[in-house]
């Protein structure tokens, strides 16, 4: 959100892991509401076999363990269609993941994770009439498909999804590498040219090719996690409250920013531009062995927004130039170019891909209204109804973009 609101006093970290934790539950429950799958309430006690519960649900208990998968419900429950939970007990000696899916085509209609040994969960769920199936993994042994239950009726199946694996994401993913590796040239070009507008001593150049090579960098987002440290030296941040000129760690990207536009000479960006100049130039040599997790891909999607959101639309990473909206717009061009990658397996799995496209469209554009022929509006000088309208876009396009995180959270298929 747009504010004036004080962030943790931290550096910027891009594309941590831990983001994985929290934001993976945000993103399954943003999913329920996208109408992508359905996920497990919260503990509670177990209801009869087949009851109406207080909050107006039928309820099923259903065992879950690997021996038991999916006993409790059949033809003796008289299953139904229509909003309804299952109330999963484990009664094995180990944690079990649950799936509700089409036992045909391997759609997944719901489920939990991490349901552990002696433990009841709700799952709820909305069953169209067709064919059902539990199917339940422990650690270290195969999955177990439980009985097929057949819902009567011509009632339309609720929204489902198909599994994705690891094999289906590194085709994907490789094809990401590759564009990464070209991005990297030109941010090597770039960094150059810069670091010969410094040593001219042509602050004005330094400026203008400061933000065309910047922005390279941060359509890269995907890719930050496995730059490791030299994402700190190329675009690294100082805490807040911290003087810049003062952190000799402070480096890369910002570091020039600030002196570029707090009226330092030429001479003393020097060093600043050819440390630049010489990690971007590291990082492209080492680019091709390395090697990024297939699984992290439609995370990063979500989350290159979400970065966006908490750095550049607070201006917690403005160091003099008032360029974070084109930077925002560049982290949307990030993500675009995430989900080209994974649109083929996306198209059969996403039923709000053409909302999302246009949620994209709409947020870019109205960003592209704030460049006035290079000038960007900086976030300090935007009206209240630009920040609502910026602020507004933006939490659209994290919402759309949640079940793509959810979507591509790796599953078993065995």
């Amino acid at each position: 959100m747009l504010s004036g609101a004080d962030t943790p006093a931290e550096p910027r970290r891009r594309a941590a892991r831990g983001w994985t934790v929290a934001g993976a539950a945000v993103a399954v429950a943003a999913a329920v509401t996208a109408g992508v799958l359905a996920a497990g309430g919260g503990r509670g006690a177990t209801h009869p076999a087949t009851a109406t519960a207080p909050d107006g649900l039928r309820h099923t208990a259903v065992d879950v363990s690997t021996s038991t998968c999916g006993r409790g419900w059949g033809a003796a429950q008289r299953p139904r269609a229509g909003t309804q939970a299952f109330d999963l007990h484990n009664s094995a000696a180990n944690a079990t993941e649950v799936y509700l899916k089409d036992p045909a085509t391997g759609r997944l209609y719901a489920e939990i994770e991490g349901l552990a040994p002696g433990a009841t969960r709700s799952m709820v769920v909305d069953l169209g009439s067709g064919r059902y199936a539990f199917e339940c993994q422990q650690e270290d042994t195969d999955a177990v498909t439980g009985p097929t239950v057949t819902v009567p009726g011509k009632v339309p199946q609720g929204p489902s999804s198909l599994p994705v694996t690891v094999h289906d994401l590194i085709p994907p993913t490789l094809d990401y590498q590759r564009w990464i590796k070209a991005r990297m040239a030109e941010l090597s070009t770039d960094t150059a040219a810069l670091t010969s507008d410094i040593d001219h001593g042509d602050l004005a150049a330094a400026r203008r090719d400061w933000l065309t090579g910047h922005l390279v960098y941060e359509r890269m987002g995907a890719a930050y996690d496995t730059f490791g440290d030299a994402d700190g030296v190329i675009n690294g941040t100082t805490a807040i409250g911290q003087n810049p000129s003062a952190d000799p760690d402070f480096t890369g990207f910002h570091r020039i920013e600030y002196g570029l536009w707090h009226g330092a000479s030429a001479a003393s960006l020097r060093g600043q531009a050819a440390t630049l100049d010489k990690a971007v130039k590291a990082l492209t040599s080492q680019w091709a062995t390395q090697q990024m997790d297939p699984a992290n891909m439609g995370l990063r999607a979500h989350e290159i927004i979400e970065n966006a959101e908490q750095f550049e639309l607070t201006a917690r990473t403005d160091y003099g130039s008032g360029t974070n909206l084109a930077t925002a717009s560049a982290n949307i061009d990030g993500t675009r170019e995430i989900l080209a990658e994974l649109r083929p397996l996306l198209a059969a799995r996403d039923s709000g891909l053409a909302q999302l496209d246009a949620s994209l469209d709409r947020a870019q554009t109205y960003l592209a209204s704030l460049d006035h022929d290079g000038r960007w509006t900086p976030v300090a000088g935007l009206t209240r109804a630009q920040r609502e309208q910026v602020d507004a876009d933006f939490g659209d396009l994290l919402e759309r973009l949640a079940p793509v995180a959810a979507i591509f959270d790796v599953r078993r298929t065995v």
